[in-house]
C-alpha cells in the first residue's frame, strides 16, 4: 500500500487540536486511564475539539487495523529485551523515562567527527535478529514509501511516564520522515506536536512532524509500546549520500 505523506506544512496560527482515533482496534489491551477524562501532562482535560485529520499539519494516520500481537509476542519471547540497551535513558535527557529496543542505529564508524544527529548512515543492530517480524515491517514500509530505511527502535513508555518536549534537530532528521506504529496502548497514546494533540490507537501507523516541538505522556496503567522509525525518501538519497541509492 502506498502511503502518501506530505512533509512540508505551514503553521496556521495558535490552534490546539485533539483527535481521538475513531476506530478502537480489536484485541486492544485491557486497562484503564488514570482518570475517566483524558488529560495532558499538565493535568488539563483534553477538550477534543472537532478537527478533521485532513486539516492537521503535523499528524497523518496512514494505516489502521494492523495486527500487533505477533510483534508483542516477539518482544515477550526475548528474555530481558528491555534491559539490553539503556542508552535512551542514560544519554537522552528528554527520553530518560522511556525504554528502548534498538533495531537500527547510526553507523558509528561513519561519525567522523560529526554530531550524532548529523550522521546519515545507519545499520541493523546485533540484537535485531531477535525481532524478525518487526524488522520485516520496517522493510515493507520503506518499500511501500519508496524510501530508504534509517534508524528504528521499539520504545516502551511505562505508566505515568512521559517524553519531555523537544525538537529532533540535525541534518539526519531534517530530510527524513518519522513514523509510529502503536503496538500496545490501552487508553490510546497521547502525543502533541506544535499546537496539535492526538491519541493514537493500537494497530495504527502514523506519520508526524518531529521537526516541531513534540512530547508524549502515558496516562494509562499499563506500558505503552510503539515501533518508531525514520525513512529517507529515495528522491533525496542522492543528495544525502552523493550517489543514487
Amino acid at each position: 500500500m502506498k502511503i502518501a505523506v506530505k512533509k512540508q506544512f505551514s503553521n496556521t496560527g495558535e490552534r490546539r487540536a485533539v483527535i481521538s482515533a475513531d476506530s478502537q482496534i480489536g484485541g486492544a489491551s485491557q486497562g484503564r486511564c488514570r482518570s475517566t477524562e483524558a488529560k495532558n501532562p499538565a493535568g488539563v482535560a483534553c477538550s477534543c475539539e472537532a478537527l478533521k485529520e485532513s486539516d492537521m499539519q503535523y499528524f497523518r494516520r496512514l494505516l489502521t487495523a494492523i495486527d500487533t500481537q505477533p510483534y508483542l509476542d516477539e518482544i515477550a519471547a526475548v528474555k530481558g529485551a528491555w534491559d539490553q540497551s539503556t542508552g535512551r535513558q542514560n544519554k537522552i535527557r528528554v527520553q530518560r523515562e522511556a525504554q528502548a529496543i534498538p533495531l537500527r542505529g547510526l553507523r558509528k564508524s561513519a561519525i567522523a567527527g560529526r554530531k550524532r544527529s548529523d550522521v546519515h548512515e545507519s545499520r541493523w543492530t546485533s540484537g535485531s535478529v531477535n525481532f524478525p517480524l518487526a524488522c520485516q515491517f520496517l522493510r515493507d514500509t520503506a518499500k511501500a514509501e519508496d524510501s530508504l530505511l534509517s534508524r528504528g527502535k521499539i520504545v516502551c513508555l511505562p505508566a505515568g511516564r512521559r517524553v519531555y518536549p523537544h525538537i529532533d534537530r540535525g541534518e539526519y532528521y531534517a530530510v527524513r520522515n518519522r513514523y509510529h506504529l502503536v503496538l500496545k496502548s490501552a487508553c490510546g497514546s497521547w502525543l502533541k506536536a506544535g499546537d496539535e494533540e492526538i491519541r493514537m490507537q493500537e494497530g495504527e501507523l502514523w506519520w508526524f512532524d518531529n521537526k516541531q516541538v513534540h512530547e508524549a505522556y502515558n496516562d494509562g496503567d499499563q506500558d505503552r509500546i510503539h515501533m518508531i522509525f525514520d525513512l529517507l525518501p529515495r528522491a533525496a538519497a542522492e543528495r544525502v549520500f552523493g550517489t543514487a541509492a
